[in-house]
């Protein structure tokens, strides 16, 4: 099943090199997802993730990203509407 869904997170402040954090999400499997970092410490990734089920695809993108940005914040989750 694909799903999409979009996750906003906090970053750590000492962590603003957005090349480097580029480069760890692919490195962590998050290659399917869009940035956006349109405010200051916040960056928005939208995936087109291939799964089981909604909730498996949202939960391995979460570990995916701490992988990658363990001091980020998630601050929200959301499934997209169709």
């Amino acid at each position: 099943m694909e799903c999409t869904f979009t996750l906003n997170y906090q970053l750590p402040s000492d962590n603003n090199d957005m090349d480097v954090i580029m480069d760890r999400l692919a490195e962590e499997g998050c290659d399917d997802a869009m940035v956006g970092v349109g405010q200051p410490g916040r960056m928005a990734l939208e995936f087109v993730r291939e799964a089981p089920s909604e909730n498996d695809a949202i939960e391995s993108a979460i570990e995916d990203v701490r992988r990658a940005i363990p001091n980020a914040r998630l601050i929200e989750a959301a499934l997209a509407t169709t």
